[in-house]
């Protein structure tokens, strides 16, 4: 069911019309899918499961029923067309909408946004100022949390791209009837393409799927986007020619994130940029050869079609050219020439959208950033220490914090390294040090665009940060300035459990005022020719949600942006924010523009960027049109909320912000108590389908870090997967109505000024929104059977007590914030819990069936079924981790 947008309570005629026509649409679209879909399976004699597909989502049909055969592939299809009959009315409602109530009628896009600016008094000549320092990047990460495979994702484009055929009111009957038979027959070979991954994919496959989006979605994405803001900006500033939009660019972890990854070894990524690079030198190949064949023009002053001739010399170029801006100079020439003979349009239409691929893409398609735990960089440090045989402390990573800082600032004030280049290192430290070689390499061949920082998760203190430091220069990444040693990569600290947000601050001033730094960050403003210097910093949505609860993760990540905008603030160094969100609630997801609006006043200062992980990559960038809104709504949202920064001050919700981190240590205290009582971690492992989550062969990274089985080990993914499968939700909602509870009874005043401002201050209200989905998608009766499979009864019946329990004063909470009238404020939530509920339950009682003879003896074949009930049933709720 996904995350789903809020509703407003005050809705005009026309927005409820719109509404009656979207769930009417909805339900049309699906069940004309559905009567393909059994239509398919009656040609090939499966009569039963038609029957089944027919019956499973009737509001009336007996849960209780055993499935039969395939019965569980069979719904899984058919949730996988209900989530296309979804994104298409969605998409398409948008454009009825769009027409109905005037291009600013649908939040978070580029109309939307630039009125808004408009009627805040922002000029176009303010707007034209701050454009060029917007700068988004959505990174693309290979997290485990995908449940389909590739080739089912390409049959699902051939469905929705026939679907959208439909549309045409001007198609005949008989071409209707035609397009109805490519579907069935469409639908026949998805049902045919077995959804179980055999094998665990490797990193290269994972590559694979990377560079299918580079080479396929993201270019013509590009230009749908382009030329969206141009139409809005000429709607919103009629006369006023349209600038460039926002820049625009992809970032990837696939085959630079190693934490706890141990297949991505140097060989991945060396592979990864090698791939990353020849793709995008091919798109860009592909797109001149178009272009050429667009430019067949002859001119008395030039001769023969010398435009075209010209776009082939640069086409066949494109492995001399040293870097992108020598083929956008000639890219440029080329518009001039065109522009000169009174050709403007042409240049326009067709020139433009190359220059701006190659502005997006570079020589690389997406940037690749290099991530590892604070943990081994410290090893690392520990086994060069050795080497060298430096003085130290021993061992280094037991060392404290000033006596670590005594030995780096020692050493960076040094150009030495501890070995030769040719000297046998021990393992961690050959394997840390032999990647920064391989990027030292890298980068003086080919440059720094596409590599993207070094990210050092679990950041707890400088040091980990300055540990990079000493191994870079080991490496010969660094350059001698005049002011001595900087890095020639950036640092990124990656801040993840409540804890290390709460300290994020001092973490980052203590880091930010080290000479190296300083020295690094000059050294990189000179390079990519910036007004300021710039220190991006990360911060961790599942990790700290999996640490204390949803509340608390939220109100400390927010106090960790404030934290660190003023550290930067302070050092007087620019602050790009980059956000490690996940695809579910419990892992940070939430409406794009809402999410934007939520974030505190001077956090967002033009740059930032964000992860697309796992399945989401498929459910936001799969569909052009789809991607394209997502997109535009990320640009315009980071645009406008940049420039009203200064002017930005939240509504006063008569209530001490500060007064509410107490509410969030109490959901925190809540939370922990529950998963830290004694036995939790048995009832968590046999009350949710962990065991088969982490059998399955949805991603080359293990699910956990370093394999032992505690709840610290357990990565936040199937953390998160697990409840879900089993309809808790527990990470997207346990904590919260203690907490308020406690907030009402023992402050009455500040829960008054809270529950007034539950509507009114973004933050609140966007985290309230996110929970109440949770808890709606959550079912209490599905929860106790779950329960049953815990075989010691006293813990099973204690822990679903507390979660049942804690289930109940959540959901009294949140009508006292939000209000009762849930039918009214979230019609499209209920209407998406309601269509799938029947088929759901279904699945849900197969899957308890299956786990009970899997774990008690079963074989492969038990755990492939058991696996297709856990895909049908992440299609059916549109989330996995």
């Amino acid at each position: 069911m996904g995350a789903s947008k809020p509703n407003g309570s005050h809705t005009s005629e026309s927005a409820r019309g719109l509404l009656g026509v979207e769930l009417r649409k909805w339900e049309d679209d699906f069940r004309f899918l559905r009567e393909c879909f059994q239509k398919s399976l009656k040609s090939i004699g499966e009569d039963q499961l038609a029957r089944l597909v027919e019956c499973a989502f009737s509001y009336s049909q007996n849960a209780a029923e055993p499935l039969p055969q395939r019965g569980s592939q069979a719904l899984s299809m058919a949730f996988q067309l209900l989530n296309m009959a979804e994104e298409n009315t969605a998409n398409q409602v948008r454009r009825m909408r769009e027409i109905a109530e005037g291009p600013a009628s649908e939040p978070g896009t580029w109309p939307y946004q630039l009125q808004r600016l408009r009627e805040a008094s922002f000029s176009d000549f303010e707007i034209l100022g701050a454009l060029p320092r917007i700068h988004v990047q959505p990174v693309l990460t290979a997290h485990p949390t995908e449940a389909k495979r590739p080739a089912v994702l390409e049959r699902h484009r051939e469905i929705y791209l026939m679907l959208v055929e439909r549309e045409n009111p001007t198609r005949t009957p008989l071409e209707q009837n035609a397009l109805r038979r490519r579907l069935e027959s469409a639908i026949e070979r998805l049902w045919r393409t077995g959804e179980i991954l055999l094998e665990r994919p490797d990193v290269e496959s994972e590559i694979g799927n990377t560079l299918h989006y580079i080479s396929n979605v993201f270019p013509g994405v590009i230009q749908a986007v382009s030329e969206r803001f141009r139409e809005s900006w000429e709607w919103a500033f009629p006369g006023t020619p349209a600038p460039d939009g926002p820049r625009l660019t992809f970032g990837s972890w696939v085959g630079g994130d190693r934490d706890g990854h141990p297949f991505v070894t140097k060989a991945m990524t060396r592979l990864a940029l090698e791939s990353l690079r020849e793709r995008a030198l091919s798109v860009l190949r592909d797109r001149l050869h178009r272009l050429a064949g667009a430019l067949s023009l002859s001119g008395t002053m030039r001769g023969g079609e010398s435009w075209r001739r010209f776009v082939e010399m640069m086409r066949d170029r494109i492995p001399q050219y040293r870097r992108p801006e020598d083929l956008q100079r000639d890219l440029q020439e080329l518009a001039d020439s065109l522009r000169e003979i009174g050709a403007g349009a042409v240049a326009e239409a067709e020139i433009e959208p190359v220059q701006r691929l190659v502005a997006c893409y570079g020589f690389h398609g997406a940037a690749l950033d290099i991530r590892q735990n604070s943990a081994m960089y410290s090893m690392a440090v520990e086994q060069l220490l050795s080497v060298g045989q430096a003085e130290s402390c021993a061992p280094y990573s037991r060392c404290s914090e000033e006596r670590k800082r005594e030995l780096l600032d020692r050493e960076l004030d040094s150009p030495r390294p501890f070995a030769v280049a040719s000297a046998a290192l021990p393992a961690e430290a050959a394997e840390t040090v032999g990647v920064l070689r391989l990027i030292r390499d890298w980068t003086e061949r080919h440059g720094f665009g596409g590599v993207g920082p070094l990210i050092v998760s679990m950041t707890h203190a400088p040091s980990d940060l300055l540990n990079v430091y000493l191994l870079a220069r080991e490496a010969g990444l660094v350059r001698h300035t005049a002011e001595g040693l900087a890095c020639e990569m950036p640092l990124v600290p990656l801040f993840e459990t409540i804890e290390d947000l709460g300290n994020c601050g001092p973490v980052m001033a203590g880091f930010l005022a080290h000479p190296m730094t300083a020295r690094t960050l000059r050294h990189l403003q000179a390079r990519e020719s910036r007004p300021r210097p710039l220190q991006e910093a990360m911060i961790g949505y599942s990790d700290s949600n999996k640490d204390g609860g949803i509340l608390a993760s939220h109100w400390y990540l927010r106090r960790a942006q404030i934290q660190l905008a003023r550290a930067a603030r302070d050092a007087g160094v620019e602050l790009r924010i980059f956000h490690g969100r996940g695809g579910t609630i419990g892992r940070g997801a939430g409406p794009t523009h809402i999410f934007l609006e939520s974030l505190p006043p001077g956090t967002l200062q033009g740059e930032v960027r964000v992860t697309e992980q796992g399945e989401v990559i498929a459910q936001k960038y799969a569909n052009r049109l789809t991607a394209a809104t997502h997109l535009e709504r990320l640009l315009a949202g980071v645009t406008r909320w940049t420039l009203t920064q200064e002017r930005r001050h939240e509504p006063a919700i008569g209530l001490d912000e500060n007064s509410f981190e107490p509410v969030a240590n109490a959901s925190r205290e809540v939370y922990r108590d529950l998963i830290e009582s004694e036995g939790f971690v048995e009832f968590f492992s046999q009350a949710t389908p962990v065991d088969a989550i982490e059998s399955s062969h949805i991603g080359s990274r293990p699910a956990r870090r370093t394999g032992q089985r505690t709840f610290e080990d357990l990565r936040a993914i199937p953390w998160v997967f697990s409840w879900s499968q089993s309809r808790f939700n527990l990470p997207g909602w346990y904590g919260v109505g203690s907490a308020f509870q406690r907030m009402r009874q023992g402050e009455p005043r500040a829960w008054s000024a809270l529950a007034k401002s539950a509507r009114t201050w973004p933050f609140l209200s966007y985290l309230l929104h996110n929970i109440e989905f949770s808890v709606a998608a959550a079912d209490p009766v599905l929860m106790a059977e779950y329960s049953g499979l815990v075989e010691n009864e006293s813990l099973r019946e204690r822990v679903l007590a507390a979660i049942l329990a804690e289930y109940e004063r959540t959901r009294q909470v949140l009508d006292e914030l939000l209000g009762p009238d849930r039918e009214r404020r979230r019609p499209r939530m209920l209407k998406a819990i309601a269509i799938r509920k029947s088929a759901l339950d279904r699945l849900h009682r197969e899957q308890i069936s299956l786990l009970r003879s899997w774990r008690a003896g079963g074989d492969d074949q038990a755990l492939e079924a058991l696996l297709v009930t856990v895909n049908a049933i992440a299609g059916g709720l549109k989330a996995t981790g």
